[in-house]
């Protein structure tokens, strides 16, 4: 009913026509891929007629994007980014995520494990869920993301699209020219400053520290920043986490703004007031986590990606891909905007589920009960293997 909707909007892409298509059908559950479509009114047909699980299109543009790979003619990509609360570890992970090793059955909750502690096999069923709490955490990186993006690549907010994936993340889009043409290995390096990987922050001469003056543009300027604001509010808590010394923490309280003027403005660090270089290097650390965007990596860097097409359902939840502006991150609710199916109720029968917010109400928990659902909530607790369709 969604796609086959004539009052449904899939927002059409930027030079369609230069994209790769995709989709995942929902019985047989294999990819339909390399697609093109020459008019849009020809895709959106397609949807209404096929009704997908997912759609994708590639972040790629291409002189042939309905052959093989290696037949089409890579011409740029857009540089994207994707944020999932998959990927942050959160206090309701082990509340509700669950996860089971398919070879010998060990189950567990949190964050799925590379590999199974008992057996070391690496395929797991999973049973992740959305909640407000992991929506905040993505909200948070996304926030640092457009922070760096803005303020040290300099692009501007307008050029940064930004999307509620439809599941427990945000994408973020760039389709600056000056961008398309990069290759793996220059989005490499901007993945590599993005999540702050390799920053020097001291230098040493045989082996006794220089005077190094942290100077204020790019991650000089945020260690900077971010350890003054640390020292002028931590409490005892956040010093001890932030790996000082216990024995100094009366210390760092009583004479931080000597410290903030020597060690940051003058550019002493090493030995003032018996703190030493070890003590700043794990605090910088602790600064650069902070600050550093978590990304999924290989996804920024792979100019071939395919990326949830905007407008469209997710197959693990009902709910949306949609855009929004920037500035609207932190009153963007997905939970309301993002439902696609606001009318009408339905009766399943839910094996397990945790309570949970939609469309502005309070649902669950449920357990091995049959009840009378929104749609919305009903489809949700479908694609997520918790329901079924009660007779």
């Amino acid at each position: 009913e969604y796609y086959q909707d004539p009052s449904t909007m899939i927002p059409e892409t930027t030079m369609p026509e230069q994209r790769e298509f995709a989709y995942l059908m929902f019985k047989e559950r294999f990819m339909v891929r390399h697609r093109r479509f020459a008019e849009f009114k020809n895709f959106r047909a397609m949807l209404a007629e096929t009704v997908p699980s997912d759609v994708y299109h590639s972040c790629a543009y291409y002189e042939n994007p309905d052959v093989d790979m290696d037949k089409k003619g890579w011409i740029g990509s857009d540089l994207v980014f994707d944020i999932d609360a998959d990927h942050i570890p959160t206090s309701c992970n082990k509340i509700h995520d669950e996860f089971t090793c398919m070879k010998c059955g060990f189950e567990g909750r949190g964050i799925t494990p590379k590999e199974c502690p008992c057996c070391g096999a690496n395929k797991f069923e999973t049973k992740i869920w959305a909640c407000d709490l992991c929506i905040q955490s993505a909200r948070k990186e996304v926030a640092k993301l457009l922070d760096l993006l803005e303020n040290d690549f300099g692009f501007s907010q307008s050029e940064l699209r930004v999307f509620f994936s439809g599941h427990r993340g945000y994408h973020l889009h760039i389709e600056n020219e000056k961008i398309r043409s990069l290759d793996a290995l220059a989005r490499k390096e901007i993945v590599d400053y993005v999540i702050g990987l390799g920053i020097k922050t001291f230098e040493k001469k045989g082996k006794t520290s220089t005077k190094f003056r942290l100077h204020d543009f790019g991650w000089n300027r945020r260690l900077k920043m971010g350890i003054k604001s640390f020292l002028s509010n931590a409490c005892q808590e956040d010093l001890i986490k932030a790996g000082f010394d216990t024995r100094k923490l009366e210390l760092l309280r009583e004479k931080k703004d000597t410290l903030i003027e020597r060690c940051l403005d003058d550019g002493y660090w090493a030995g003032v007031m018996g703190i030493g270089e070890g003590t700043w290097m794990r605090l910088a650390e602790y600064i650069r986590e902070e600050k550093a965007a978590k990304i999924d990596t290989v996804v920024t860097t792979d100019i071939h990606r395919l990326i949830r097409m905007n407008g469209t359902l997710h197959g693990k939840t009902g709910l949306k891909k949609v855009e929004f502006p920037a500035k609207d991150l932190h009153t963007f609710n997905p939970f309301t905007i993002a439902v696609a199916f606001k009318k009408g109720t339905t009766k399943v029968l839910v094996s397990d589920a945790p309570e949970f917010k939609l469309s502005g109400e309070t649902l669950g928990p449920y357990k091995n009960q049959t009840v009378e659902l929104p749609v919305a909530a009903a489809v949700m607790l479908i694609c997520k293997r918790r329901a079924q369709v009660a007779n």
